[in-house]
């Protein structure tokens, strides 16, 4: 089974496509969108898109880890994680065409 990944590129020549605008104005217009987004999720530490789903930035403690093969114990440091919940709209519409 083959899996086609978008990525940036894809993204700006489908906005360029159907804005009917040039994809310099495209990338632009996606470079800032996309800064505008992090910016906001790093600020408030929340951000959700009605009908999308919604960005959480999560601040991990420091834990004890350790390896299952030599069993020995490391250190995972403090840190953060940005995690993503899809609305339920999309989630519906991402299964719409699931056989159950």
């Amino acid at each position: 089974m083959s899996r086609d990944n978008t990525n940036k590129k894809n993204i700006v020549n489908n906005i360029s496509n159907v804005v009917g605008i040039p994809s310099s104005y495209a990338a632009k217009l996606l470079d800032d969108l996309i800064f505008i987004l992090t910016t906001n999720v790093f600020k408030n530490k929340y951000l959700k898109i009605k009908n999308f789903g919604s960005f959480n930035l999560k601040k991990k403690k420091k834990r004890i880890g350790r390896n299952p093969k030599n069993k020995k114990s490391y250190d995972i440091m403090e840190r953060n994680v940005l995690t993503f919940k899809t609305a339920s709209v999309l989630t519906k519409k991402v299964n719409i065409n699931v056989k159950k």
